[in-house]
């Protein structure tokens, strides 16, 4: 959700009007956080925060099976930028059959012709948090969007306290080298 706010952050900081909408009940329960961010110059011109299937611009998938689950609101030609780490989810563990990571990820491959894959967990892990995987996606991303790293830095330190803004800027940058070791 902190992903989403600093998207609509920077897009309002540009002057553009911005409306988000989450899902996040079943997350409680060990399932998916699914966030939409829309925003344009004119308030008018959004009459619902949600993304309708097949007009995305931009998927950010924060794990590769739940970037596959929201394909269908990607646009033809759209873009993504998904982290390779897999995580089990609860329905998964639970009944024991589980899909490698690898398998979403050659998926992607095939269907996104404008890809982008980091490794979110090594860029956690050399920054040192994991919770830092949403500003490592937003790093890499960040030209997608039409952001500058600058404007991303603002927008943090906007929204997060002044002792979490060095750490979340190092993952920032970190996102934006490994989009360009991507490419």
């Amino acid at each position: 959700m902190l992903a989403s706010r600093l998207i609509a952050q920077c897009a309002m900081d540009r002057g553009a009007f911005a409306r988000t909408a989450e899902t996040i009940g079943m997350a409680q329960r060990g399932g998916s956080v699914v966030s939409h961010v829309r925003w344009c110059n004119e308030a008018a011109a959004i009459p619902s925060p949600l993304i309708s299937l097949g007009s995305a611009d931009i998927l950010i998938g924060f794990e590769p099976g739940e970037a596959v689950r929201c394909l269908p609101y990607l646009k033809a030609g759209g873009a993504a930028v998904v982290s390779v780490n897999g995580i089990t989810s609860a329905v998964a563990s639970l009944s024991g059959r589980q899909v490698e990571a690898s398998v979403f990820v050659e998926y992607l491959r095939k269907a996104v012709p404008q890809l982008i894959l980091i490794d979110g967990a090594a860029i956690a892990e050399k920054v040192g948090s994991a919770k830092t995987l949403n500003m490592a996606l937003l790093g890499a991303a960040a030209d997608l969007l039409g952001f500058s790293a600058e404007t991303m830095l603002d927008a943090l330190r906007k929204r997060l306290s002044p002792r979490l803004i060095e750490l979340n800027k190092r993952a920032l940058e970190e996102g934006a080298m490994a989009k360009e070791a991507s490419i």
